[in-house]
């Protein structure tokens, strides 16, 4: 293979791997977006993206379905999400605590009640084959596109949209920056929160739903990989702007992608440790971004980060 047909093939398999990999950290992202711009922070969407992953494949191995499964899994995340918001909203309970908690109950949840769907097969979610110009396998590959990756996209783009000219995107950032404030304008701040928290649970779910149903296509105890909590470290870097998370998405989407790129053209030695793209990057986003002088340009006020 020469040095140029190496390139490029590498470089398509970013491309498509970006776009495959970023799909569950979009949702996600925009899930706590809503979610911290009301001022709580759901540290459990974690537990919520392997709860929705299991939701969805038993569904769609059950039904037949994979949009069944999808459905399922975005009200399960929903639940997920209302829950945690329910039990913030009584006094001296810290989100943070509670979002480990719900974390860890709804993975554990998801193992035990998925066991029986290791095995059986579910029918995948449709992909549009963009790259059908194209005679070359590694552009056709690249560009086959899943449904779900362009309905986050156009999802970030609502929502950026939504939190400057409607009214509830309005309520939502004035409750996330004061909840005084809030209160003075008459809106009930726990109600808001609870239903940020919820809708932001439902794209959690969704996200889930994406893993098990497209990519990697399959139900297993380590489908998420830590997915759930990089996507919080991914808000902050994309400043609670829906926009930008849908850029992070991508670049951490990329960066789990190197490792089976470099597979893809033949590269053996030491092609593994690009598997840690994701995390490193997460860790290096948190240092950069992390200031005890400085409040993050932003942040919502209600959430008290430095």
């Amino acid at each position: 293979m020469s040095d140029d047909l190496g390139l490029t093939t590498v470089l398509l398999a970013v491309v498509g791997g970006a776009i495959r990999v970023s799909t569950p950290f979009l949702f996600v992202s925009l899930g706590e977006t809503i979610t911290e711009r009301s001022g709580r922070i759901n540290l459990g969407l974690e537990g919520t993206l392997v709860f929705g992953a299991m939701a969805a494949y038993a569904t769609a191995v059950l039904t037949g379905s994979p949009w069944a499964g999808v459905a399922v899994a975005g009200l399960a995340g929903g639940a997920f999400g209302g829950l945690h918001g329910f039990i913030c909203r009584f006094p001296r309970v810290n989100d943070v605590a509670i979002g480990i908690a719900l974390m860890l109950f709804g993975s554990g949840l998801a193992f035990f009640l998925g066991k029986p769907f290791i095995q059986p097969s579910a029918p995948p979610l449709p992909a549009i084959p963009f790259g059908f110009w194209s005679d070359l396998p590694q552009v056709q590959a690249a560009l086959r596109v899943n449904v779900l990756f362009l309905a986050g996209a156009a999802l970030a783009l609502f929502l950026w949209w939504a939190f400057r000219n409607t009214k509830a995107g309005l309520i939502v950032r004035v409750v996330g920056d004061s909840a005084d404030a809030a209160r003075a304008m008459g809106y009930d701040v726990d109600r808001v929160r609870l239903l940020a928290t919820a809708v932001g649970g439902v794209l959690a779910g969704i996200g889930g739903a994406y893993l098990s149903l497209y990519y990697p296509g399959s139900w297993n105890e380590g489908i998420s990989s830590g997915q759930g909590l990089m996507a919080v470290a991914l808000v902050i870097f994309a400043r609670w702007n829906p926009l930008a998370c849908f850029g992070a998405a991508l670049l951490f989407g990329g960066a789990g992608a190197l490792g089976p790129a470099l597979q893809s053209v033949g590269i053996s030695q030491g092609y593994y440790l690009f598997y840690a793209a994701p995390y490193v990057l997460t860790l290096a986003l948190l240092i950069a971004t992390s200031s005890p002088d400085r409040a993050l340009t932003g942040a919502p006020g209600e959430l008290s980060l430095k």
